[in-house]
């Protein structure tokens, strides 16, 4: 019996990832030459402007000519380069393990595997907030490490030297603690710090309940002992044996956002430096700000971002889908990075071509290692990134920084047919043929 559950996400096939890897990107091999295929009648009607977008190759493709004359043959999928730069550090596929923070299922043995997978798969892994506040920090020289240490050393066990990196979050119970602090100055981080691979995130909100901060279920003894530093709440009647444990969100405008990446950089010198947003609806105007202040990277959550522990009015009802957050944005000034919904190829590419570096695996990642422990990550990435090379060849290109949101289609918008064309290669945000129609 499996311990997660994921309604609403698409939880066997991420699960059938896990266990077949790239054969899942197929049908059934049995089936070949014995059953006539077309569009699946299984696969349910899209969610969002993301998922409803066609992918659409040209006829005409000048760069794969160009790769042609390079290779000296004609080129395979297999000559795809998915290898990028995701807020300076490098990852050899356009994907980051997303935050967990201090969830039962995101600091426990599930997040160690997570951590150790995502380290052999040459991808970067960031770590949520409240690690420390909640579990405490604990040096090497201690009995017991850390939750946070003890993801922090998994990863560097299996990680190569020069691709991947570790990227900690800090909200403001983790600034009372001062994690960035004990960090930065620990051992155990030193050789994050000497690779470049080491990066710090300030998160002010997350796509599951934007403009709350975290929310996690304890029970009597333990809310007791956190009742020093957060909210403690009896939601769930006075008799009950759970709590809800709130965290502060944090108040943010762009004088405060500039004021505190202009800390982490002079604080924190050999430290990337990223910030999170929530999806909100001025997501253009706040990632602009972090972008001109000095951010490595700006991650967005969409509304279909997080894992979910939140107000089901926040779940169904608040904060903007990815694909809208991504058409405010239009095109990038600096490194964006998204999540939210993300499981396969199709759905990446598509946050690609709009413009986004990287997207991150979240809920997928905690069900594809709820699966398997050992391998379930690697099998689903395998996959995804199977499908991005059959993709990203197919639409005449080999580097996923070639695409763009010409390479995207909406049915039923007339502006979509009308999109310009844009130069070869060139890396655009959403254009009149983005999600929404003109922005």
């Amino acid at each position: 019996m499996n311990a997660l559950a994921a309604p609403g996400f698409p939880e066997e096939q991420v699960r059938a990832r896990a266990r077949h890897g790239t054969a899942a990107v197929f049908p059934d091999p049995a089936t070949y030459g014995a059953r006539l295929f077309g569009p699946s009648p299984a696969v349910a009607p899209p969610q969002d402007d993301l998922d409803r977008a066609r992918i659409v190759p040209p006829v005409f493709m000048p760069q794969r000519l160009e790769k042609l004359i390079d290779l000296a043959r004609e080129p395979e999928f297999g000559d795809v380069d998915l290898t990028t730069r995701a807020g300076g550090l490098t990852a050899r596929l356009p994907l980051y393990l997303s935050a967990f923070g201090s969830t039962r299922a995101g600091s426990g043995d599930l997040a160690l595997h997570a951590s150790r997978q995502a380290a052999r798969l040459g991808i970067p892994m960031v770590i949520g907030e409240n690690m420390i506040p909640v579990h405490g920090y604990r040096r090497a020289d201690d009995t017991t490490r850390s939750a946070l240490l003890a993801r922090v050393e998994a990863y560097l066990e299996a990680s190569p030297e020069d691709t991947g990196g570790v990227i900690v979050q800090q909200s403001t119970e983790d600034a009372d603690s001062e994690v960035w602090n004990l960090l930065y100055s620990d051992p155990a981080t030193r050789h994050l710090l000497e690779t470049g691979r080491l990066a710090f995130e300030l998160k002010t909100g997350q796509g599951a309940k934007p403009g709350l901060g975290g929310m996690t279920v304890v029970g009597r003894e333990e809310a007791a002992r956190l009742a020093r530093r957060f909210t403690v709440r009896e939601v769930f009647g006075p008799d009950a044996d759970h709590r809800l444990r709130c965290a502060t969100p944090g108040t943010f405008t762009d004088e405060i956002l500039r004021q505190q990446l202009r800390f982490m950089r002079n604080n924190f010198p050999r430290a990337r430096t990223w910030v999170k947003f929530h999806p909100g609806r001025d997501i253009a105007h706040a990632a602009r700000t972090a972008w001109a202040a000095g951010a490595d990277a700006v991650t967005i959550d969409g509304a279909e971002g997080g894992t979910g522990w939140a107000p089901g009015v926040f779940l169904d009802q608040v904060g903007l889908p990815l694909a809208e957050c991504l058409r405010r944005v239009g095109r990038p000034d600096g490194c964006l990075l998204a999540g939210g919904g993300m499981w396969e190829g199709g759905r990446v590419l598509r946050a690609l071509a709009l413009g986004v570096t990287a997207v991150g695996l979240g809920r997928a990642a905690l069900i594809a290692v709820d699966e398997d422990p050992e391998h379930g990550l690697e099998r689903l990435v395998d996959s995804i990134a199977l499908e991005l090379r059959l993709l990203v060849s197919a639409l005449g290109k080999y580097t996923v920084t070639g695409l763009d949101a010409d390479d995207l289609w909406w049915p039923g918008d007339p502006a979509a047919t009308a999109a310009p064309a844009q130069p070869a290669g060139a890396r655009t945000g959403v254009t009149t043929g983005g999600p929404g129609g003109t922005p």
